[in-house]
């Protein structure tokens, strides 16, 4: 950054696709090289936003395609089976202990290994099997097939997805995932065009999130969540783009009183910070390209710990 900043120049200008990724002090670097004193680190959103309105354009996928279809984008709130919360309540318990034990010696990865066996068990109950995910994915395919549509159906996970192929067997399952070897992809989505029968593809974020057109699939399912709105935003994409010939239907499966929920609030916020620094920038709010993960911090808050010493400064 300071080498860039002792540049001779006459005008400056930043090109990005991801101007905030967890606070507006990100903002604080850039704008040291496009226009010096600007900003100042702490500064509040809304001043952020009022200094940078006219150093800022923007265009978004919204203001310069006028073909795109509309995107009916719905949170299918949904709650774990007994049988499935008593699985998560006992993990989430157990797993506190344990991390709690470790005093000052936890990592965010000790974390992360908590989070990523909670997020799990909200799609499977590994003991009994139960998935409220999947009742619900299968009640919703049923009426997509009975239509004679196409379905996307995204997770993080290719466990999930081989074992949601099993299940949903009726419906024609494809999968494109990291699993499947690279010379059979094509053929995969071609089939998935062509094959009436084929109601539904199951897709990793990895594999399936970027440089697919599937504009003719008019239901997206996010099986589970991604860390970060980009990603989901890439992988809807892959319906949502010219050329799609009706409105796209956008279904974000959230496990309610669980991890899922907590992590999906957080990701609110972060939209809610980038909307307000960047509202007015584009015509309107926007919905632009972004990376907004969760932090080090956000990650232990989850569990309303705090960062070790080490780490907290």
């Amino acid at each position: 950054s300071e080498a860039i900043c002792s540049i001779g120049r006459r005008r400056s200008w930043a090109l990005t696709g991801t101007p905030v990724e967890n606070s507006a002090d990100d903002l604080v670097g850039i704008f040291e090289f496009v226009a010096p004193g600007l900003l100042t680190p702490g500064m509040r959103p809304r001043q952020v936003a009022q200094n940078v309105r006219d150093h800022v354009l923007r265009r978004t996928k919204d203001a310069v395609l006028e073909d795109l279809p509309p995107k009916l984008v719905r949170d299918a709130e949904l709650r774990l089976t007994p049988a499935q919360y008593e699985t998560y309540r006992e993990a989430e318990e157990q797993g506190i202990v344990r991390l709690s034990a470790l005093g000052d010696s936890i990592t965010v990865q000790h974390v992360f290994q908590l989070i990523l066996r909670l997020k799990q068990i909200c799609n499977f109950d590994p003991v009994s099997g139960e998935s409220a995910k999947l009742t619900q994915l299968e009640a919703d395919l049923e009426e997509i097939a009975a239509s004679g549509k196409k379905a996307i159906v995204f997770s993080q996970w290719v466990k999930t997805l081989m074992r949601l192929s099993h299940k949903l067997a009726r419906f024609g399952p494809l999968e494109y995932h990291g699993r499947v070897p690279a010379r059979r992809r094509d053929e995969v989505i071609e089939r998935f065009r062509r094959d009436e029968r084929a109601h539904v593809i199951l897709m990793s974020y990895g594999a399936g999130g970027v440089g697919l057109n599937l504009q003719f699939a008019q239901y997206v399912f996010l099986f589970d969540r991604w860390w970060n709105p980009a990603v989901e935003d890439q992988a809807i994409a892959r319906a949502h783009r010219v050329g799609a010939t009706g409105a796209v239907t956008v279904s974000r499966y959230l496990a309610v009183n669980t991890i899922e929920e907590r992590i999906n609030q957080i990701l609110i916020e972060k939209r809610e910070l980038f909307d307000t620094i960047f509202a007015d920038s584009a015509d309107g709010p926007g919905r632009g390209p972004r990376e907004l993960g969760l932090s080090r911090q956000e990650i232990f808050g989850l569990f309303d710990w705090q960062l070790p010493g080490r780490d907290a400064a």
